[in-house]
């Protein structure tokens, strides 16, 4: 940040201040000047306050001269939260910008692509200014990503009050920086378009320059070093988490940024992305899944364009990927190239993953809130406890027509019906007993902490009015005791009265 070219100026400020006389006790009033001197820092940008005795135009009065030397403004010292938040919000913007640029030429690859398809093949002079555009995004690209890191490292420098930026510079960082652009440096390169003849497997085909027809299919497909670039180009989208990340409310909460400080939470993209998971996790399933749709079925597409094979046009594609992805696989539509068989094979683990996480959101969408479980616990507790009560009610019956029958007859079938019939209904009895009490136990898991919360808070409460009361005790006692203390020197006083006016009649006598 640039420093202001004025470095000296000066700003008295006289104000009235009341200075005590030391002979003769009273109070006069005096005129203090102060100076504040605004200079740039060169060591240090500490507050110099310097006093001494009026030595001026109002010394003669007791005014007392005060200079306040304040460091100059955009110093890094005073500054430091300004110039961090300016940063960020550059950086949040340079991010916005390579993400456009990014999708931009990610769009303009796919259109040369189609184009070198269905237009006018790949030597056409169209395709050739696609790539320029293509290049010349990439090296905008490329400006914006180094523009970010130098905002990054002076963020850097100034959460690590560093001034050399050279400090900055570790070899991780380096490394990371390399990598990124290297990445986003890979994208088909404009060859120069030169007219000619292309031959095909069956026999020849003229072209006649910019105006000729459209060539054959295999003019038309790309090589593998074609191929591989296009598929690259891809890999821009990593700026996507990083613009999640400058742009999630979490990272421009100062009260998130705050309790996550405190807390030791790292704000990176994986704190985001279960925050988003936790706030709109259906949103963002369904988001992710149909960009890999889309582009997992374009890049299959064009893998497959370049064989003489049934997987050649989009809707059987999409087709392909969606089973692929689902874990079905019935086999109607098969890859036929490696490029295509490395594709559904990615897709086919991604696939597994989501389907992961779409049956944890599922299960956590169809699970009861607290309340609900509270209400579930209460009526399942009256249901068995009705059945707790009717099993009773039938152990007893059973006892009653078993002690009935038995009479005098304890071998007859009836007594042997009745004891089984008894046992049955003991055993229907442990049983509802033995679910009330897992469905109590379950629900005291539910309800410890709360229960917990409540005896803590009011253990707090009953030992602050505890103390409280005691306070007050102790000060009531200490008044007493100052009570007791001046009566005993009020009894003392009356006692040496008494026999003083004693000894001095006794004198008299």
């Amino acid at each position: 940040m640039p420093q202001r070219s004025l470095s000296h100026s000066r700003l008295s400020v006289p104000c009235t201040t009341r200075s005590r006389s030391a002979v003769g006790g009273k109070g006069e009033d005096s005129t203090v000047t102060m100076e504040l001197i605004t200079r740039r820092p060169l060591t240090s940008d500490l507050v110099n306050l310097r006093t001494g005795s009026g030595s001026g135009s109002g010394s003669s009065n007791g005014e007392v001269p005060a200079e306040i030397t304040m460091p100059a403004l955009g110093s890094p010292t005073l500054f430091k939260l300004r110039d961090r938040t300016l940063l960020t919000e550059e950086k949040r913007r340079l991010c916005g910008w390579a993400l456009g640029i990014a999708l931009f030429g990610i769009f303009l690859m796919i259109l040369q692509t189609e184009l070198c398809w269905f237009v006018c093949g790949k030597a056409s002079v169209s395709v050739f200014i696609v790539r320029l555009l293509i290049s010349l995004s990439t090296v905008c690209l490329l400006g914006l990503l180094v523009a970010f890191h130098y905002k990054d490292i002076r963020v850097f420098m100034i959460d690590h009050s560093v001034e050399d930026w050279r400090i900055a510079l570790t070899a991780r960082r380096v490394l990371s920086i390399s990598l990124e652009l290297g990445v986003c440096a890979l994208h088909p390169l404009p060859l120069v378009w030169l007219p000619g003849s292309w031959e095909d497997g069956e026999g020849v085909r003229r072209g006649g320059g910019w105006n000729a027809t459209l060539p054959s299919p295999l003019v038309c497909s790309l090589a593998a070093w074609e191929l591989l670039p296009c598929f690259l180009m891809f890999l821009r989208l990593y700026l996507v988490h990083r613009a999640l990340l400058l742009h999630s409310k979490t990272l421009l909460s100062a009260s998130y940024r705050s309790i996550g400080s405190l807390n030791n939470i790292d704000f990176q993209f994986r704190f985001v992305l279960k925050v988003l998971m936790n706030t709109h996790p259906g949103r963002t399933l369904l988001a992710f899944i149909v960009c890999f749709w889309l582009t997992a079925s374009w890049l299959l597409t064009l893998c497959e364009r370049q064989s003489e094979a049934s997987v050649g046009r989009m809707e059987d594609t999409m087709w392909l990927i969606a089973i692929t992805f689902l874990t079905i696989g019935y086999g109607d539509i098969t890859p036929q190239t490696t490029c295509g068989k490395t594709v559904c094979l990615l897709t086919g683990v991604m696939g597994v993953g989501c389907t992961a996480m779409l049956v944890a959101v599922v299960a956590k969408n169809l699970s009861l809130s607290k309340a609900e479980k509270h209400v579930h616990q209460f009526m399942m507790d009256i249901k068995h406890t009705k059945k707790i009560r009717s099993a009773a009610a039938n152990v007893l019956r059973e006892c009653w027509l078993l002690h009935r029958s038995g009479r005098g007859r304890r071998d007859s079938g009836e007594n042997r019906r009745n004891q089984r019939r008894l046992l049955e209904a003991i055993r229907v009895f442990r049983e509802a007993r033995l679910k009330q009490r897992k469905l109590r136990d379950h629900a005291n898991e539910m309800v410890d902490l709360s229960k917990l919360q409540v005896m803590m808070s009011d253990l707090n409460g009953n030992w602050s009015t505890s103390y409280k009361e005691m306070e007050r005790r102790i000060v009531s006692m200490e008044q007493k005791m100052d009570e007791l203390s001046r009566a005993f020197q009020e009894t003392s006083q009356l006692i040496s009265r008494a026999l003083q006016h004693r000894a001095g009649g006794n004198s008299v006598a």
